[in-house]
């Protein structure tokens, strides 16, 4: 008679370390690329005129054919002298720029370049002429005031981003971005550079300390889940209530027509 080995279910002692083991390597991996990144783009010395140079390159290879050699512009491009550095790290570190087609708006996307690279680009269009700075991290990071920040949201952004940032519609295929996901530094250089249809929000319109406090909501907002259960995609009172009208009543006409129709 053939005996056969009966499968106990019970892994090889080793198995977890292996796991263990696995886990480990994978985390320090990412780990070690995300410090190598933001390792990498603190060295940059947006300064140096070797860095300056480098970002004329990457711009003449792959900004001046809409943009022009020297970011003059041109009839499919706006110039790019005077936008300063915090345009360029919003509009290229978002994936908005390069433009893979031409469109209504620039839709955001994976980045196309490096962070070192992208600072290079920076340094280079910032040396054309003054124009807004790469905001400070204490500016961005949160540490403000949230309760005034959802004040000010609501008064000069809640109409194009919603209340809760989740982004809206406006007019000719245009649209509000989402708010979502977007780092403190991206919401910043969007306030002072203005991108796409949005306002400028010079500090005289908006201190740095108000913007920190923007920042400050956004974040919370991000971290921290409606309190409400199913969100609806956060659209407001007029996409909830439509939801109620539509299925609540919905359900009650439907158990209505059921239990007459059983009654009969």
């Amino acid at each position: 008679m053939t005996r056969t080995k009966r499968r106990t279910g019970r892994r090889h002692p080793f198995v977890f370390f292996g796991l263990l083991l696995l886990g480990l390597i994978l985390t320090g991996g990412a780990y070690a690329a995300v410090s190598d990144d933001a390792r990498a783009r603190a060295s940059v010395d947006a300064n140096s005129q070797h860095t300056i140079d480098e970002g004329k390159k990457l711009f003449q290879a792959n900004c001046a054919t809409c943009h022009g050699l020297q970011a003059q512009g041109s009839g499919t491009a706006p110039s790019l002298i005077g936008v300063g550095a915090a345009s360029v790290d919003f509009q290229v570190g978002t994936g908005r720029m390069p433009m893979a087609a031409n469109g209504p708006q620039a839709p955001e996307k994976p980045p196309q370049f490096t962070d070192e690279q992208i600072a290079e680009l920076a340094a280079y269009v910032a040396s054309l002429a003054p124009g807004p700075v790469i905001p400070d991290a204490s500016l961005t990071s949160g540490g403000g005031d949230a309760a005034k920040g959802a004040e000010l949201f609501r008064i000069n952004c809640a109409m194009c981003h919603n209340v809760a940032g989740a982004g809206g519609a406006l007019t000719e295929g245009k649209y509000a971005p989402s708010l979502e996901s977007t780092s403190g530094t991206h919401i910043y250089e969007a306030m002072v550079t203005g991108p796409q249809n949005m306002p400028v929000f010079n500090d005289l319109t908006i201190s740095p300390e108000s913007k920190r406090d923007i920042i400050t909501y956004l974040k919370y907002t991000q971290e921290n889940s409606s309190p409400g259960g199913y969100a609806l995609a956060s659209l407001g009172p007029v996409a909830e209530g439509l939801f109620i009208w539509i299925f609540g009543l919905g359900v009650i006409i439907a158990v209505t027509v059921w239990i007459t129709a059983k009654s009969n």
